[in-house]
């Protein structure tokens, strides 16, 4: 029996989801069955218009997420919450309802910080996951708590990013 493992990708690098969902695809070409969450996110991103256009993974996502938690009104975050806390529950019950083989949650990190998601609820998902599940987590600044209960943890960290310059996100490239 194969043991699933928990990957964390995080920092303030570039890369982190496409890294997982590069980490899915190989998974899904050797026929394995992949769930891909995406929290604070805006669901315009080239990796998921294929993904969908495909049918390759099960996406779970919540309407976009336009601004930064920080720019938000008091009544959008409030709201942003709602659906992203919403959110992690559909996906443990998809998880517990279906036979994935892989699940990505993508920003989950975020999420915890923003304490839209408890610590706790992601620790106990991670302690009482399906054995064979392969988990994948990203985002930025985790709490080194989760470390222990990761068996990869890798960090993407930033030297340049044309953003920095002022150049934002080209399609096809940054999203």
């Amino acid at each position: 029996m194969n043991k699933g493992l928990v990957h964390l990708y995080f920092g303030d690098g570039k890369g982190k989801t496409t890294a997982a969902i590069g980490l899915g695809i190989r998974a899904c070409g050797r026929g394995k069955k992949i769930l891909l969450v995406q929290f604070l996110k805006g669901n315009d991103s080239g990796e998921i218009l294929f993904l969908e256009s495909n049918n390759a993974f099960k996406i779970l996502k919540d309407k976009p997420v336009k601004k930064f938690i920080n720019y938000m009104s008091e009544d959008e975050k409030a709201e942003v919450f709602i659906c992203q806390k919403q959110l992690f529950q559909s996906a443990l019950q998809e998880i517990k309802n279906g036979a994935f083989d892989l699940v990505i949650f993508d920003e989950i990190i975020d999420s915890i910080n923003l304490e839209i998601i408890s610590l706790r609820d992601l620790r106990d998902f991670l302690r009482t996951r399906p054995l064979n599940l392969e988990v994948v987590m990203t985002g930025h600044s985790p709490k080194e708590e989760l470390f222990a209960l990761c068996d990869y943890v890798t960090e993407n960290k930033k030297i340049k990013h044309p953003y920095d310059e002022g150049i934002h996100g080209r399609i096809g490239i940054e999203k």
